[in-house]
């Protein structure tokens, strides 16, 4: 994991910076429970971006969770190493005047998935499995650079106007190792943590997993698997209960994605998807499979009909009979029937074509 190797080899220190000099803050975007988020105009480089200053007072009170002998990188350090376009490019970091972390990101136009959860708008309802399937893309990604998130839910999570999916906080973020994985560090949203987090259990990737199978559950539900608790303690109490079950919610939904993401709930790790990879891989092989269904159903309503003649008219002049001529009988004349007389009445019941009528829906 080169990461590692990477914080062993800081670059040196650098200058701090003066934010109201250095950017143009044209506005507000964000506010999380320890850090300020500005749009912004960066004066170096004309460019517009975002710039996140994070709480002095509330990061040496969660740093302080950690031993120093662990040496817990920064936000900036884990989030400047992303290369994922699921994940908020960092631009930079560094220290203020004030001594306070800083990172200039892009600058994402989008709406907070907290806002689809709420709304249930189009874009939710014609882009929800993609954007799960993005989300948990993402997470596979961050998992494979060695980290664990540890703060999962629609609040960190924006869609910009293409559709596409950015994780854009890092603030809890840990290395995936022996030493942070130990018992006791209890953070996070409540409504998101696992188990193992809220009972102060060692912990690993399967926290972000079960935390995104919730944010997965709200976006179809707009619910949460368990009642809203508002503080761990409320949490602890119904942990011990199995989650709501998506068809409640949803009774249509397709059983095998259900079940992928009731899978993803499991209160015990070891029986919840062990791997983001493998839980990337079962939402991919559903979403496929009910694209192909979606296409193939189009193709059948868009299939013309064969329809029989409606009256007693005679058949068009360029309709083949049975064994004449164009719109002849056997004795050749046309319009007749085997014996000369005049033809018979076509039958009413409309034909169909080789494969039979179309079946219902």
């Amino acid at each position: 994991m080169s990461f590692l190797k990477n914080l062993f080899h800081k670059p040196p220190a650098v200058e701090k910076t003066e934010i109201t000099k250095r950017f143009d803050l044209i506005g507000r975007v964000g506010q999380g429970s320890m850090s300020k988020v500005w749009r912004a105009r960066d004066t170096f480089t004309g460019n517009e971006v975002a710039v996140k200053v994070l709480d002095k007072v509330k990061m040496l009170r969660f740093e302080s969770r950690f031993p120093p002998e662990l040496k817990k990188p920064s936000e900036g350090e884990v989030a400047v190493t992303f290369k994922h376009p699921g994940l908020v490019h960092t631009l930079e970091y560094g220290t203020t005047t004030e001594d306070e972390q800083f990172l200039v990101m892009e600058f994402v136009e989008g709406l907070g998935l907290s806002y689809l959860v709420d709304t249930q708008n189009e874009m939710m309802q014609s882009g929800r499995l993609r954007f799960i399937v993005q989300l948990a893309e993402a997470i596979d990604y961050f998992h494979k650079e060695g980290w664990i998130h540890r703060d999962i839910c629609p609040r960190n999570v924006l869609v910009d106007p293409d559709g596409v999916v950015k994780l854009i906080d890092f603030g809890l973020v840990v290395p995936n190792t022996r030493p942070f994985q130990a018992p006791g560090n209890r953070t996070g949203s409540a409504n998101y943590m696992a188990p193992e987090l809220i009972k102060r259990q060692r912990t690993d990737q399967r926290i972000d997993i079960f935390s995104f199978a919730v944010t997965a559950f709200e976006m179809f539900t707009r619910e949460l698997p368990w009642d809203t608790a508002e503080t761990l303690d409320a949490v602890l109490q119904h942990i011990n209960q199995p989650p709501k079950l998506i068809t409640e919610f949803v009774p249509g939904i397709d059983p095998e994605l259900g079940d992928v993401l009731m899978k993803g709930l499991e209160r015990d790790p070891r029986d919840r998807w062990q791997s983001m990879s493998e839980m990337v891989e079962a939402l991919r092989d559903v979403r496929k499979r009910l694209h192909q269904q979606a296409k193939a159903r189009q193709r059948k309503v868009a299939k013309p009909r064969p329809v029989a003649p409606a009256n007693d008219e005679a058949p068009r002049a360029d309709a083949q009979g049975p064994a004449g001529g164009p719109g002849q009988g056997p004795s050749g004349r046309p319009g007749q029937g085997p014996s000369g007389g005049p033809r018979k009445k076509p039958s009413k019941k409309p034909s169909s074509g080789p494969e039979g009528p179309p079946k219902s829906r």
